[in-house]
């Protein structure tokens, strides 16, 4: 895996397009690497000690939507990237943005368990700040539970807020921060990092003849959603 991935890395520098390395592993479509956007959907299988996962890689960009749909439509559980940089975050939550459309079809489309990470944590506007972090959770939280998620419990008299049901991981993908190992960066997080969060969902039931034919760990669909303005 890291020799492609050094492979990719020399080719999108070649390109001038250095950024995008981790994103050729997924988009490999010509028209995908030159725009700089996911185009059609594109599978990739991993495991974890509790799971074997494939993953179901969606565009986020409103042109290919019907794309978006055909992927989701197949997931057991989505995975919603938002940005955390000043300014792409709210053009990804504005109306004309993709964040709100994506989880409204992801949840009409019959995919009910969500993990929301809040990417980009090492922005230079975001800086791993616990309040910008806080910020988009509370936004994002709200918006997710009136699509129909059950993103936390209340207590019924002050309407405070006392269990999360839906985890909101603060990572980067570019530098690796709380994907597989926490980061000393935001010892503030307290949650799941992503690969904890990942074990915590609750495959669903499939229909088999023969219960035998189960391997010893449940395969699990997750659609990751990208969003962009």
């Amino acid at each position: 895996y890291q020799r492609r991935v050094h492979g990719f890395e020399k080719e999108a520098n070649e390109m001038g397009k250095g950024a995008f390395k981790y994103a050729w592993v997924m988009d490999k479509l010509k028209a995908e690497r030159e725009r700089g956007i996911t185009i059609d959907i594109s599978l990739w299988k991993f495991e974890t000690a509790k799971f074997y996962f494939t993953i179901i890689d969606a565009p986020g960009h409103r042109d290919f939507i019907k794309n978006m749909i055909t992927g989701t439509s197949q997931a057991d559980c989505a995975l919603l990237m938002i940005a955390s940089g000043v300014g792409e975050f709210e053009a990804g939550y504005a109306k004309t943005g993709q964040t709100r459309e994506h989880a409204l079809l992801a949840f009409t489309l019959g995919v009910k368990q969500i993990i929301v990470c809040i990417n980009k944590m090492d922005d230079k506007s975001t800086a791993y700040s616990q309040k910008r972090y806080e910020e988009i959770k509370d936004e994002v939280g709200k918006f997710l539970t009136k699509v129909g998620y059950q993103v936390f419990k209340q207590d019924k008299a002050t309407k405070k807020i006392t269990e999360w049901l839906v985890p909101f991981v603060p990572i980067s993908g570019w530098v690796g921060d709380n994907m597989i190992e926490r980061s000393d960066k935001m010892k503030w997080y307290k949650g799941p990092i992503l690969l904890e969060a990942l074990d915590q969902i609750k495959p669903p039931k499939r229909p088999t003849e023969n219960h035998y034919d189960y391997h010893y760990k449940m395969y699990t669909r997750l659609v990751v959603l990208v969003l962009f303005q």
